[in-house]
């Protein structure tokens, strides 16, 4: 068999205030927390680990690739996330239809500026309720 990579085992982000960012990931996106290790957290994603460091003094935060989050409802889940408090660009809106399915996204930001989003494949043609 020849060489290949496949699942991917963790993704990192920098942060201005780790502090900040683990009451973030932990308590509004309900990621469960796994430990610290000084200035640096960890989040289970489903079997992919994040990554969370605080950039060093006064450092630039390198804002990473967007994240993804997959859910069964996008409207559920943009709904109680707007309930703590995040803020959504826009509301969850069709990005592509497949030929088995539809792609939705909605699109929110952490407090360090990272670009974050939900997805939902949905049934064709689904139109999710007004947030």
């Amino acid at each position: 068999m020849p060489f290949a990579l496949n699942r991917l085992g963790q993704i990192a982000l920098q942060v201005t205030d780790v502090d900040r960012a683990e009451a973030f990931y932990r308590d509004v996106l309900g990621l469960r927390h796994l430990f610290r290790f000084g200035e640096v957290t960890f989040f289970d994603c489903q079997g992919v680990r994040l990554m969370i460091e605080q950039v060093a003094g006064e450092g630039y935060v390198n804002r990473a690739s967007p994240l993804y989050f997959t859910v069964a409802d996008i409207t559920l889940a943009v709904r109680e996330l707007m309930a703590r408090e995040v803020e959504f660009a826009d509301p969850p809106h069709l990005i592509a239809r497949m030929d088995d399915h539809d792609l939705w996204m909605a699109f929110f930001v952490d407090p360090d500026g990272h670009i974050l989003a939900l997805m939902q494949e949905a049934p064709k043609d689904y139109v999710p309720p007004r947030v």
